[in-house]
């Protein structure tokens, strides 16, 4: 298993200034954009769009593109409540069976795609329309259906937070787990007779996230604090990215979408990573659609709807995910969903309408885009 890289990390800075450069345009607009309030209502917002992300990641990677998850989360939030309040089941059961559901979608889709042929623009394209038909017949006639105020979704999703000394604790952990990657990374490049950097340079990297995040901790516990949703939210992030860098599957993955055609040669079951991934995306939708759900305490016809596809596809790319395939950066999805969701907050808390957001959104994703194949064009000149 390979560490994680000072240069994979700085990858990641473009993006995080420009984070930085938002929230300082938000806060000198409207001075409650800092607010520990609105920051706990901010990751509360981003938790079903950072995962709906990770699945966009995952088939990006792959060089394709799914327009089904906004209509597959919908159809995962109907299964929950039409099983857990109208069917009277558990919460767990009316849980596995809309993430069932969520994989089976993608099973379907990707073995279309990949057994017959058929683009990937197509077959999501027809999902996103089926889909949304399944997800109105669902909810039939009432059209919203409301979880119980009082039941374990809705206390889950609204009310339970990370416990302060956990959330301390946890800010501490993670440089330091970073910083033992790092020279543990380091090294093991020693002993390769590789060259190193400067071995200061990864301790004040981890010194320097260590003070930002418990900064950001204590800001947020003068409200309610971290809540449970977005550290699922970071963990699933965190899994995939691990999954994708420091396993054979998430290699091959890399290597699919980044030649199809030498991953072929070189014995990598192509059609298994392209069915897998695909199942995996609408999992991952369908863990969004059911995050969502339990944080809005409903489902109705427009779950699912809206800006949720766009919204997710725009934080795989702005957080560092090529459309061309076969890169991305480390925790792309969280940051594009930071991204996206801090510009929708912001805008909120100005008292702008929809449209501004909808511009705005789609000139940071145009920028990110134009980046991304400016940096493809470069590659391909050089022949990287």
């Amino acid at each position: 298993m390979k560490g994680v890289r000072l240069g994979d990390l700085m990858a990641s800075a473009p993006v995080v200034i420009g984070l930085i450069i938002i929230v300082i345009v938000f806060q000198s607009l409207n001075s409650t954009f800092l607010n520990p309030f609105n920051l706990v209502n901010l990751l509360l917002q981003i938790a079903a769009l950072g995962v709906l992300a990770t699945g966009v990641t995952l088939v990006l990677m792959l060089g394709e593109i799914d327009l089904s998850i906004g209509s597959v989360s919908g159809v995962a939030a109907a299964i929950l409540l039409v099983t857990n309040v109208r069917d009277e089941r558990a919460a767990w059961i009316a849980v596995a069976f809309a993430v069932l559901a969520g994989a089976l979608i993608g099973l379907i889709q990707g073995s279309i795609f990949t057994k017959v042929g058929v683009p990937s623009f197509i077959v999501t394209l027809a999902g996103l329309l089926t889909w949304q038909g399944v997800q109105l017949r669902i909810l039939g006639k009432q059209g919203t259906i409301n979880l119980p105020p009082n039941g374990p979704l809705v206390e889950l999703a609204q009310f339970r937070f990370l416990p302060h000394n956990g959330a301390i604790a946890l800010a501490a952990l993670i440089p330091l787990l970073l910083l033992g990657l790092q020279l543990w990374n380091r090294q093991r490049r020693v002993k390769a007779g590789l060259e190193v950097g400067p071995i200061w340079w990864p301790v004040v990297v981890a010194a320097v996230l260590l003070v930002l995040l418990e900064l950001i901790v204590m800001k947020l516990y003068q409200d309610r604090g971290i809540p449970w949703t977005f550290v699922f939210m970071v963990a699933i992030v965190a899994i995939v990215d691990w999954m994708l860098r420091h396993t054979r599957y998430g290699r091959q993955i890399f290597a699919v979408g980044g030649n199809i055609e030498a991953a072929r040669r070189a014995g990598i079951n192509v059609n298994w990573i392209r069915i897998s991934v695909f199942t995996l995306c609408s999992t991952l939708a369908a863990v969004g659609g059911i995050i969502a759900a339990m944080r809005l305490g409903f489902a109705n016809q427009q779950s699912g709807g809206g800006e949720t596809l766009i919204n997710a596809i725009a934080a795989a790319v702005i957080g560092g995910t090529s459309l061309f395939g076969g890169r991305t950066r480390r925790f792309a999805p969280l940051l594009g969903a930071l991204v996206i969701g801090t510009i929708a907050n912001g805008l909120e808390l100005l008292s702008l309408s929809s449209d501004v957001r909808l511009i705005v959104t789609g000139v940071v994703l145009l920028a990110a885009v134009v980046i991304d194949a400016l940096v493809q064009r470069n590659r391909t000149i050089h022949g990287r």
